[in-house]
């Protein structure tokens, strides 16, 4: 999903350029904490790309091997881009402590950022606005906004524009916030000038992160195995989950923080200031026979709005009977489970009896 700006069809001029300033300032009036402005150049990320997905690292995410020279090449995107101008949003909300909704067996684990408002759309929308601002003042140009749904090596061009470095998790990492936060991008043919990149990175010999993922999804520091990764196996996969992984999956039913989590730059994190992203109907610590118990008609009224509904009713019952086979047992569980021995789903009714099988 893009947001186009039309082309007025003037030449972009260097001169024109808005002091970057004033661009930022306009920034954090529509919420984000942080711009950075870069060239196209991603040619020192294209080998570790390439060799990723040659390790088939990638799992199922066909889309990450069909676009790659779109991914490496900005101006193959969109084309004339010679500036991207990456922004920085904050989403750590308040609301249950994480560490201790992981420790209560009975309660779902649900990624922090997806707790509020579909980031997706809240961002590409203030990243338009920003656009149609930054035209006004520069009297032209073209300007696309993606916000993690296109062929965009994101964390790469935020490194290169100096908004931090990426972590050995992979993760964009910030010595002064951690790494709870979205990034959103503008492609434009303005030419702007780039800020300083961030070339080091400050993970020293730190491997807390590589270290405390349940299912080793760490081949080395900075090589995640997404096929692993429980993320990618909640979100992205929608088949059998290998049986192998169900036991460390825990009670996580909708993407994994663990690697944040310990990572010792989040103690600089700050509470997102973004009412969109307050917890919504309880989801940050649900109790797992609850929302297994919704029908279809629930879940779709619960998630209305959120980055959830993207893996529909099946996947999430899938996810929770999961987490239901990881807890700790309990009559409410048994029962909920034996209940769905003959849902409609085949893929449901695989993991539920798996998961019932632990109570056993």
């Amino acid at each position: 999903m893009t947001d186009p700006i039309a082309d007025t069809g003037r030449s972009p001029d260097p001169a024109d350029a808005a002091p970057l300033d004033t661009i930022r300032q306009w920034g954090q009036e529509l919420g984000f904490q942080a711009l950075g402005f870069t060239g196209i150049d991603l040619a020192q990320h294209r080998d570790y790309l390439a060799k990723w997905l040659e390790a088939g690292y990638h799992g199922e995410m066909e889309w990450m091997a069909s676009h790659g020279q779109k991914r490496t090449h900005p101006d193959a995107l969109v084309p004339g881009t010679c500036t991207v101008i990456t922004a920085r949003m904050d989403y750590l909300p308040e609301g249950e402590d994480p560490e201790a909704v992981l420790a209560s067996s009975e309660k779902a684990y649900i990624s922090r950022y997806a707790l509020g408002r579909d980031y997706h759309k809240l961002i590409r929308g203030r990243l338009a606005k920003l656009a149609k601002r930054i035209e006004a003042q520069l009297g032209g140009g073209q300007y696309r906004a993606f916000v993690d749904s296109a062929p965009v090596l994101e964390r790469a061009l935020a490194e290169n524009a100096g908004l931090g470095w990426i972590g050995k998790n992979t993760m964009l990492l910030n010595d002064k916030v951690g790494s709870w936060f979205f990034l959103g991008e503008i492609y434009t043919d303005i030419p702007l000038p780039p800020d300083p990149p961030q070339d080091t990175e400050h993970c020293g010999s730190c491997r807390a992160c590589l270290d405390v993922c349940p299912t080793n999804a760490f081949t080395a520091p900075w090589v995640l195995d997404a096929r692993k990764c429980i993320s990618y196996l909640t979100i992205e996969f929608d088949g059998v989950i290998p049986e192998s992984l169900r036991p460390a999956m825990g009670n996580r039913i909708y993407g994994c923080d663990d690697c944040q989590l310990v990572c010792p730059w989040n103690k600089f994190a700050q509470q997102t200031g973004e009412p969109d992203f307050t917890p919504r109907h309880g989801l940050d610590a649900i109790d797992l026979v609850e929302c297994f118990n919704w029908d279809e008609p629930t879940f779709l009224a619960r998630t209305e709005g959120s980055a959830i509904r993207r893996i529909g009713f099946e996947q999430w019952r899938r996810n929770v009977a999961i987490a239901l086979g990881n807890a700790e047992s309990s009559d409410a569980i048994r029962t909920a489970l034996q209940a769905a021995l003959e849902d409609p789903s085949e893929l449901v009714r695989e993991h539920v009896q798996w998961a019932l099988a632990q109570h056993h």
